[in-house]
């Protein structure tokens, strides 16, 4: 017996080291934060990998190609959560400093972008056949179906905005200080797993495609949101009645952004963080579609292109996070995020003369791997520079500016490749010649990011030569 039990603690000892060494975001769990507890809360960021990978992904391909929308009015549609983006800051900081007669801060936010996610999802599939003029819906005037589809994906994106704002910052709540970087990181996997498996599940179910499925899988995916959202709150955040009871003024939204804007190369590294989310985020509308019409991909086909670039968003994420947890600078690691998106748009755009879908799917894994290890860099560096009380807030601008970016290039990205289309010389070199010129711009989106953050990189590591020299 004595042996055994020692063979079976040498064997949990083992697995133990096995899993902080090769589960990259294992040493996130503390004694306060389980591993399960914090693995059901990032369910959340599951949720709106979802509400990401339909709005920009699977939707896209379906109104541009099957529905045949025009291009313009796709980018549109999918670019109007950015009229909620820039609020992220603004909710960020509410849910900081908010009182609840139940003595809940962040619960009350996540809970009413939830609801605002499901009514969203539960009118958007009417009102896009509404929208593509669908048979059964003919007599239906053309300004209901642009009203209503405007409005499904503005709630679906008001809703994905605040549950993410306010789901990291309560993560970073119940995270000690030490533990913090890596909760967020391993949100932000979880974000990638959900879009990853979203993609996969949604492809597979619309191999097939008919209107009628279209509406089962939207519909599904609202009732998916609800549960999911339900059980990664569930006792999570403590009620605090001291809180509810406090007659402190609260303090002024304004004079606390100016603190955290006043911080060391804080307006650089926002700068950063939006050139470089336009360089890798403008694709996000054209990439599907351009496998489909340049490579004629199917629909299930071109939706695991969405997968296969959240599959390199979650190695990037995992390196990012080994990496920044033994020490390595965070804009550094951003830089090279950035570089590495220059030889993935590379290989996407040379994917159509030489008509392979294998090119394109390996520029889309190192287009992924990228954005991974640059977003994971430069929410880093913004969190580390944020004062204690302000996480909140520096999370929200963050994500302000990040999908204020986005939004624009999205909507960016389908007016150029209508506006291209449109002229004479629109199919000059083939179907990829509206293309091309959108992948080329982000390349440039790239090189701009990097020409700021050098500067930032070379004098931090100036600082830190002078500090060991000290």
């Amino acid at each position: 017996m004595k042996i055994i039990d020692r063979y079976k603690k040498l064997a949990l000892t083992t697995l133990g080291r096995l899993g902080s060494r090769y589960m990259p975001f294992a040493d996130a769990a503390s004694e306060d934060l389980p591993l399960g507890r914090l693995l059901r809360l990032s369910l959340f960021q599951v949720t709106v990998g979802m509400a990401l990978v339909l709005l920009v992904g699977t939707l896209n391909r379906v109104m541009i190609v099957e529905l045949e929308v025009p291009a313009s009015i796709v980018g549109i549609m999918v670019s109007l959560p950015l009229l909620f983006a820039p609020f992220r800051a603004l909710i960020g900081f509410k849910s900081d400093v908010h009182r609840s007669a139940l003595g809940w801060r962040r619960v009350p936010f996540i809970w009413k972008g939830t609801l605002y996610q499901f009514g969203g999802f539960a009118v958007m599939p009417f009102a896009l056949l509404v929208l593509s003029g669908y048979a059964e819906a003919v007599d239906a005037p053309a300004w209901m179906g642009i009203s209503a589809a405007a409005l499904a994906f503005l709630l679906v994106g008001a809703g994905a905005h605040m549950v993410q704002t306010v789901g990291l910052a309560l993560a970073t709540d119940l995270a000690p200080p030490e533990k913090q970087p890596h909760v967020v990181g391993l949100m932000y996997v979880m974000l990638l797993v959900g879009m990853g498996a979203s993609a996969l599940i949604f492809g597979a179910l619309l191999t097939n495609y008919s209107p009628g499925r279209l509406v089962q899988v939207i519909q599904g995916a609202a009732v998916l949101t609800i549960i999911l959202n339900v059980l990664a709150l569930w006792k999570q955040e403590a009620r605090d009645r001291t809180r509810a009871l406090s007659t402190t003024p609260q303090p002024d939204f304004t004079e606390s952004w100016k603190r955290f804007i006043a911080g060391i190369d804080a307006r650089q590294r926002l700068i950063v963080i939006g050139f470089g989310t336009m360089g890798f985020g403008m694709a996000d509308v054209v990439l599907e579609p351009y496998g489909g019409q340049v490579l004629a991909m199917s629909v299930a086909d071109t939706t695991r292109l969405t997968a296969m670039f959240a599959f390199g968003g979650l190695v990037g994420f995992a390196l990012a996070s080994r990496v920044l947890s033994r020490g390595f600078d965070s804009l550094r690691l951003a830089r090279h995020g950035a570089i590495a998106g220059l030889p993935a748009f590379a290989a996407i755009i040379l994917a159509a003369p030489f008509d392979s879908a294998l090119l394109l799917a390996a520029g889309t894994v190192l287009l992924g791997f990228g954005a991974g290890l640059f977003g994971h860099g430069t929410l880093t560096a913004t969190m580390r520079a944020a004062p204690k009380e302000q996480i909140g807030l520096a999370l929200g601008a963050w994500g302000a500016v990040q999908a204020t970016s986005a939004g624009v290039a999205i909507a960016a990205g389908g007016v150029i490749r209508d506006v291209i289309l449109s002229l004479p010389v629109g199919n000059e070199y083939g179907a990829a010649t509206p293309y091309v010129p959108v992948f080329a711009l982000e390349m440039v989106f790239l090189v701009l990011a990097l020409v700021v953050i050098h500067p930032l990189v070379t004098r931090r590591f100036d600082v830190a030569d002078r500090q060991r020299a000290v």
